[in-house]
């Protein structure tokens, strides 16, 4: 009477998830294999079927890997020098700058470009834990559909979910504190006399064939994409982790989901 109860818990294997490469159907067809071997000598077939990841294990599980990267990304990058210490994600001079950075540097001005770069990531880092909570909701928001692609995507499969449906939110959310941060931190003031040492000494002509103005540059809307840039880039290096090392599966339930979907 068992074998019926193996044969119909295969076929709901089958009907529950995409098999997408022969490789991974060799694997599931192993591992289901071992899981019916479990029930024949089981004292309890049903006790041993609920051992079987069910569709809302493997959602609670996805979700819980999220919450997990996404908390560890915004740990790292929402700490002094998370983004000024961290070449990956550091802000670098604005490219529009770039020119007016080099003609500074030349003439021995390092330490107020240095400082100009410093205060820009000193206020993304500031800003940086005001995304949890958009995160978390989109966790919560999440549809069965959505974690399937993702579950069944690349290792950056969640990250590129979080990019797609959260990128406004989060743009929108933390602009107007970098703004604030930039003010705070000194990057405004710092730019402000970065651009004005550079026009001084291009007014003098020893310098940048075109002066820089200030108002034809957005400051605060480049701190804002790269702080998001920074934040998109941990993300998917924590999603990865979780997929691939076992230990970085820091809960009960990511140690049984992702254990499973790996094999």
């Amino acid at each position: 009477m068992k074998k019926p109860i193996v044969t119909s818990l295969i076929f709901s294997f089958i009907l529950g998830f995409s098999i997408t490469s022969l490789a991974g159907w060799q694997d599931w067809l192993k591992g289901a294999s071992d899981s019916a071997d479990k029930i024949l000598k089981s004292d309890s077939a049903v006790d041993t079927a609920k051992q079987v990841l069910s569709n809302d294990d493997v959602i609670a599980g996805l979700k819980e890997a999220l919450v997990v990267g996404s908390k560890k990304a915004v740990d790292m990058l929402g700490k002094e020098g998370g983004f000024l210490n961290d070449d990956k994600v550091k802000i670098p001079m604005p490219e529009k700058l770039q020119q007016a950075e080099k003609l500074l540097r030349t003439l021995g001005q390092d330490e107020l470009a240095d400082e100009f770069i410093e205060t820009m990531n000193h206020a993304a880092e500031q800003a940086v834990p005001k995304t949890t909570e958009i995160f978390g909701n989109a966790i919560q928001n999440m549809s069965i559909e959505d974690a399937k692609k993702i579950l069944q995507g690349k290792n950056n499969a969640a990250t590129q979910y979080f990019r797609r449906t959260t990128y406004k939110d989060l743009a929108k959310a933390i602009r107007p504190i970098v703004k604030k941060t930039t003010e705070e931190t000194g990057v405004t003031s710092v730019y402000k006399k970065l651009l004005d040492k550079a026009n001084s000494v291009n007014v003098m002509g020893m310098g940048m064939s075109d002066v820089v103005d200030p108002k034809s540059f957005d400051l605060d809307t480049y701190v804002t994409k790269q702080t998001l840039n920074g934040l998109f880039y941990k993300l998917a290096q924590e999603e990865k982790l979780i997929r691939q090392d076992p230990v970085a599966r820091t809960t009960d339930l990511l140690k049984k989901v992702f254990s499973q979907i790996a094999q």
